[in-house]
């Protein structure tokens, strides 16, 4: 699964400690989510996506 939360960031001018700390997640987990090395559960992947007021699935892409 991909995702765009490195390029949303960017666009709300946001680094990853700021993410981490609106979600209450380590910025560990941010650079892994980003990575695409760790999948978030839908309730992160839901508050990530609010932080950015969009919605999961322009967040995230399947990608087969």
């Amino acid at each position: 699964m991909k995702n765009s939360i490195k390029e949303l960031r960017k666009q709300h001018h946001m680094s990853q400690e700021t993410l981490a700390q609106k979600l209450d997640v380590s910025r560990q987990t941010i650079i892994s989510i980003e990575k695409g090395r760790y999948h978030p559960s839908l309730p992160l992947a839901i508050q990530i996506a609010r932080c950015f007021n969009t919605y999961v699935e322009d967040v995230f892409h399947y990608e087969e």
